[in-house]
């Protein structure tokens, strides 16, 4: 049979099953295979063109062809011809090639295995756009005065970031996976721990080893400084918390105590103003509450610390935080908590990719929130900025680390009012983007996700969230109007009034009032 012929049975054969689609299918497969034994379509040149496997093909505008592959690292430049003209290795400790992208003139860019993205040239070589993580990420500190905040990973890495301009100040690798951080009051040091039970010292600024210690031989959970920086509290998957005397400005440490009285790890705790309570969850939903100066002795009556105003809190359990719950939670489906310094707002990581932001206190059940959409996969931690402009969220198999910029709702005309009038209808703060600079800096960005949905979920409960989050990403008229169209609930008078002494021309968009707008510089 001619392929002619084959044509004209097919559109034959299209008439008679136009209407079940799966036989249409199946025959417009064996159509097609058809023609490719008719000679239609036909290898026309075969070449060995990398050593191992080929990952990936970018055509150029001038119709020349790039390829990169994945054991011999190289990328190659091919002519109209499929001539070989040029070609670069990428460096072995960047990772295997997986994409490659024609950039601006004669540059092209490179995404690896090992989360680099690569600006190249067959002349100049490969320069650092963006560099993350290369497994799992949970450990998170956000610097108390400046705008830093420290990551720690299972890839052994430390990494300081800067959030405003978006960059690596520097990395170590350290000889354990890390798994938390805190930084002392004094920004000078912060401290890591590890899964086997060490913890590092590092300066914050040169990151020299300071000190080393080990606790048992299981993984720390949660490192925290007190508020004056002269104690420090370590939780422990070996059901204890170990306490520490820190002197010289967090650079010399001395065991003080051991909090003993947990049946399961330490996942959270929190420290009083005083230095004299502390506040601990473990991983069998205990709430215990610790009377430090009296030797690290376990609180039988609770109503002792029922009042108490803790310096920080990132306790997932507790009364002021369990309407954060949802309904049906097993116990382990919220990674992370904390509370902005500001004390108005609670930010939550869970385990379904997505951060939640509700109002503090947050003591009943089925509260409101904020929901947004960035990760693909569990959010492992999340903190606020030391002036709460910005929250950052980290990301587990995803290994990212977002940046969302905090926004104060904003209420529409009375006219615009819903059916129930003691409610109006706010816009939802639109996403923006990072911004990256043109000019390349020596250090590598920091690798923020710049597409992201955004979901804002409030409940027919009366109360309402004054703030929301917006994540960085340039803001479009058509996320706008969209995310205004699902309108949220307004009550009382607004609660984030603060505006940041910083200003950056990417803002200029922002969804705020001009009597309303914060100037702090997008993330």
């Amino acid at each position: 049979m001619q392929k002619e012929e084959l044509l004209i049975l097919h559109s034959v054969v299209k008439i008679f099953f136009q209407k079940d689609t799966k036989t249409l299918e199946n025959i417009t497969s064996v159509f097609i295979f058809s023609l490719i034994l008719l000679g239609v379509y036909q290898i026309s040149k075969q070449i060995k063109a990398h050593d191992g496997s080929v990952f990936t093909l970018c055509q150029m505008r001038n119709g020349m062809l790039l390829t990169g592959g994945g054991k011999d690292r190289k990328i190659i430049l091919w002519d109209h011809d499929l001539n070989p003209e040029r070609e670069i290795e990428v460096p072995d400790h960047y990772g295997t090639i997986r994409a490659v992208a024609e950039g601006k003139a004669d540059q092209f860019l490179v995404g690896t295995s090992r989360n680099f993205i690569l600006r190249g040239t067959f002349n100049d070589g490969f320069q650092i756009e963006v560099q993350g993580h290369t497994d799992e990420l949970w450990g998170l500190a956000t610097h108390p005065f400046k705008d830093l905040l420290l990551t720690c990973a299972q890839d052994r890495q430390v990494c300081m970031w800067n959030s405003v301009e978006h960059r690596l100040e520097w990395t170590r690798l350290v000889d354990e996976p890390g798994h938390c951080a805190d930084f002392h009051p004094s920004g000078t040091v912060v401290a890591i721990g590890t899964h086997s039970g060490r913890w590092f010292v590092l300066d914050a600024e040169t990151r020299d080893l300071v000190s080393i210690h080990t606790d048992g031989n299981e993984q720390l959970s949660v490192m925290r400084y007190s508020v004056d920086g002269t104690l420090l509290a370590v939780g422990s998957h070996d059901n204890f918390i170990y306490l520490y005397v820190v002197s010289e400005n967090g650079r010399k440490y001395s065991r003080h105590g051991k909090c003993t009285g947990h049946s399961s790890y330490i996942t959270h705790l929190d420290w009083s103003p005083d230095n004299k309570y502390i506040m601990s969850n473990s991983g069998d939903y205990e709430i215990l509450y610790w009377d430090i100066p009296s030797g690290c002795k376990l609180i039988r009556n609770r109503s002792d610390c029922k009042d108490t105003d803790w310096t920080t809190y990132t306790c997932v359990l507790g009364f002021q935080v369990f309407g954060v719950w949802p309904e049906g939670s097993d116990g382990t489906d919220i990674n992370a908590l904390v509370r902005s310094h500001n004390r108005k707002v609670i930010a939550v990581a869970d385990d379904f990719c997505k951060v939640h932001l509700f109002q503090y206190p947050c003591s009943k059940a089925k509260a409101p929130s904020h929901k947004y959409s960035a990760h693909s996969s569990h959010v492992t931690n999340v903190s606020f900025t030391h002036n709460d402009s910005h929250l950052i969220s980290t990301g587990g198999k995803d290994m990212s680390i977002i940046q969302w910029k905090l926004v104060e709702k904003l209420s529409l005309p009375p006219n615009e009012s819903v059916a129930d009038g003691t409610l109006t209808k706010a816009p939802i703060s639109s996403i923006e983007s990072v911004m990256q600079s043109d000019t390349p800096t020596p250090p590598p960005s920091q690798p923020l996700n710049e597409t992201a949905e955004e979901e804002s979920r409030i409940s027919n409960s009366p109360t309402l969230l004054e703030n929301s989050l917006e994540q960085s990403m340039e803001p479009s008229e058509d996320h706008i109007e969209e995310q205004s169209e699902g309108g949220s609930e307004d009550l009382g008078e607004p609660m984030y009034e603060e505006p940041s002494n910083e200003i950056s021309k990417e803002q200029s968009e922002a969804p705020l009032s001009e009597d309303q707008q914060d100037p702090s510089p997008l993330s």
